[in-house]
């Protein structure tokens, strides 16, 4: 009893601990590449712009998967989509380890790091629907903060720093192979000991209805699509930054070192306030949350991000406080996974398809709004856009309300 009241306490749904655990470490094990396989392959032959065309190839595949995810897990359930997802990433690892980065074929490695992409969405993202379903509804918000939390913490913080011990103690392909053992000890905790049960319920439509729902649940409540939109702006400067921040930080007299340290402790931050957010929600109501400290909020700090190295005469603690602040900020949109399928009653994973979707695409939007507009408009212009899609998502989150009896 101790135990339960302590979950109940922090919005952890109890019944689903062994699946937050599960998503923590597979997440660590799909990010074990991350800030490194680029210039890797760069050194061993590659091409800029293949390295590029494989991470966009990449980025369209997670696109894709996210969007079936929600659909795939209610269909099936999302224990049947999770173990699919956990096949897909270990065929996509070992084809393009043990194939293509073996004998740097392109085209290999281009098939089987797209077969891979499809993994972490299936895996994760199912489990976000089932989280949906079966987290009380007044602690929803809190439980997708927890999502977050072990979703982040496993990709961009357990997996860089195990990443940084693995590749200088098992070498680099190694530490690619190694990424399949986490993977699968993350399925064990989430599939094997999570033993909670998930009722598919008696729906009449076929599976492919069940597919077709995920784009046309976005015509019976266009308000889906606004949370789809407002997910896509979220993280898009998240993508965005990395393009040509750290360039211009280096024209501010910041090293690449002070620069990556700035860049962890940002998402450090992140994904404890991930947690602070969701009961934030729960409690000051999930459409303000998402308004005023995600959309304002990030559009503020922001523009308070890029002109400190200026306004602060490049103090790093500044800088350094400043990227924190937009870090903390961004995860005021952690309600947005409670309030999209709290809009329908039915076809909850239609929903989350749709969520999903609008998580996945900034991996490419992100990079793609700065290389068209860059030349044109500079830093300074690519800025003052992104802050303005922040004010944009704000003022689309006041059009995503519940019905009274279903507000939290």
């Amino acid at each position: 009893m101790i135990q339960e009241s302590f979950y109940n306490k922090v919005g952890l749904p109890e019944n689903l601990k062994w699946g937050y655990l599960g998503i923590l470490i597979f997440m660590m094990g799909d990010g074990v590449e991350q800030g490194w396989l680029s210039p890797y392959l760069v050194e061993h032959g590659m091409s800029i712009q293949q390295s590029a065309s494989l991470f966009t190839i990449y980025g369209i595949t997670i696109a894709i998967s996210s969007w079936f995810s929600g659909v795939l897990a209610e269909s099936y359930g999302p224990r049947k989509a999770m173990w699919m997802g956990v096949l897909l990433y270990i065929i996509g690892t070992i084809g393009f380890v043990g194939l293509g980065m073996a004998n740097l074929d392109f085209t290999t490695m281009m098939i089987f790091y797209a077969i891979r992409g499809f993994g972490y969405p299936l895996f994760a993202y199912s489990f976000m629907v089932w989280i949906t379903y079966k987290a009380p509804k007044q602690k929803l918000s809190a439980a997708v903060g927890w999502f977050w939390f072990v979703f982040t913490g496993g990709l961009n913080v357990l997996g860089a720093y195990y990443s940084s011990w693995a590749i200088l103690s098992l070498g680099y392909s190694n530490t690619l192979w190694s990424s399949i053992v986490w993977v699968l000890v993350g399925a064990f905790f989430a599939l094997v000991l999570n033993k909670d049960k998930f009722d598919l319920g008696s729906s009449n439509k076929s599976k492919a209805q069940e597919l077709i729902n995920g784009l046309t649940i976005v015509k019976k409540e266009p308000k889906v699509l606004l949370g789809g939109i407002v997910r896509v702006i979220n993280t898009t400067a998240q993508f965005a930054f990395p393009v040509f921040l750290p360039m211009y930080m280096a024209e501010h007299g910041f090293e690449t070192t002070e620069w990556l340290r700035i860049w962890g402790t940002i998402f450090t931050s992140n994904i404890i306030f991930n947690l602070i957010f969701g009961l934030v929600g729960d409690r000051l109501g999930w459409q303000n949350t998402i308004m005023w400290f995600g959309g304002v909020g990030c559009a503020v700090t922001t523009v308070l991000f890029y002109y400190s190295p200026v306004w602060f005469d490049g103090n790093y603690w500044a800088v350094m406080a400043s990227g924190v602040a937009w870090g903390a900020l961004l995860a005021g949109y952690v309600p947005l996974s409670a309030l999209v399928p709290s809009l329908v009653k039915e076809d909850k994973g239609a929903a989350m398809a749709i969520l999903n979707l609008g998580a996945g695409l900034p991996v490419f939007v992100g990079p793609a709004l700065v290389g068209l507009l860059i030349a044109a408009i500079g830093n300074s212009g690519v800025i003052w856009v992104l802050a303005g899609l922040y004010v944009l998502s704000a003022i689309l989150t006041k059009f995503i309300t519940l019905d009274k009896s279903e507000e939290n």
